[in-house]
């Protein structure tokens, strides 16, 4: 069938699908669907229930575009423009990464402390370095109303992301948004910082998917020889911004749980340091409490 003419849904899933597995995308299908239900407008339960029907004429010339954008790696969420974190939806764009499920993590981890370590009506200050697409500031900031939150960035474009997710999610009221390199710039002392900071080696760089390597910010992503450049540097810098009894909460990649633990420890030595995993079973957080 040319490529200008509508097909069915089912007939339209096949082509790209087909298409992207070639590319060597992982997930073909589930990113022929996802597309497909953007360019419709339709969840995809309704492709599963309606596949035989054609795909309404102004949606193909878009899907064609999308699926060929697609097969050059883009990633999905840059071609939509979105991705849901943590049960909530961000716009998203090249210049911030695309959040990824197991940073919801460090949500959990901050959202626990906030629970134990601070009456229910207490302001709490947070401060989230690296910030990108807000996602995780903003859905501390959502799911903790007494919270005052400050998202720091070196990106200017990517606080630009953040300042409209932050809007949309109506918690812009009791967040800031700071250019910054690492804490430099933070406004005041806070009882916790999380970060999810590049920590990608420089010698893992080369293995990354095309998504990641070609599409993705590398200044969000590379973390130097070891991995841990940034995170040794926040750590570093730390124990002058937090205020009593505060916490640090960090995501690390993999193979990082030894020496960034030894790191905190250095940076803390009077403070409790313990790895937590991810959904996966994988060492994915470094929480760091003070007396």
């Amino acid at each position: 069938m040319a490529d200008n003419v509508p097909r069915s849904i089912q007939e339209a899933l096949l082509w790209a699908t087909e298409r992207l597995a070639a590319a060597g995308c992982e997930t073909p299908r589930l990113d022929a669907e996802i597309l497909l239900c953007e360019c419709a407008g339709v969840e995809r339960a309704f492709l599963l229930a309606h596949g035989t029907e054609c795909v309404p004429a102004e949606a193909w010339p878009r899907f064609q575009e999308w699926v060929a954008r697609r097969e050059k790696r883009e990633p999905v969420a840059y071609i939509t423009g979105h991705r849901e974190f943590y049960g909530m939806d961000f716009a998203v764009t090249p210049a911030v990464l695309v959040p990824r499920p197991e940073t919801e993590h460090l949500v959990d981890e901050v959202l626990a402390l906030a629970q134990t370590r601070y009456r229910a009506a207490q302001t709490i200050l947070i401060a989230d370095v690296g910030t990108g697409s807000g996602a995780i500031a903003i859905a501390l900031a959502a799911h903790l109303p007494h919270a005052q939150v400050c998202a720091l960035d070196s990106s200017r474009e990517a606080l630009e992301v953040a300042w409209r997710n932050a809007h949309r999610h109506g918690v812009l009221d009791r967040m800031c948004l700071v250019q910054s390199d690492l804490l430099e710039r933070l406004p005041w002392a806070v009882d916790i910082l999380v970060a999810n900071l590049p920590y990608v080696a420089d010698e893992e760089w080369p293995t990354l998917a095309p998504e990641i390597r070609f599409h993705e910010p590398a200044q969000a992503l590379r973390g130097g020889a070891n991995g841990l450049d940034l995170i040794r540097r926040l750590l570093r810098q730390a124990p002058a911004r937090l205020r009593p009894g505060g916490a640090v909460v960090l995501e690390i990649g993999a193979g990082h749980a030894a020496e960034a633990e030894r790191l905190a420890r250095a940076a803390f030595p009077g403070g409790h340091v313990r790895v937590g995993q991810d959904y996966a079973g994988l060492d994915r957080v470094v929480v760091v409490q003070t007396p």
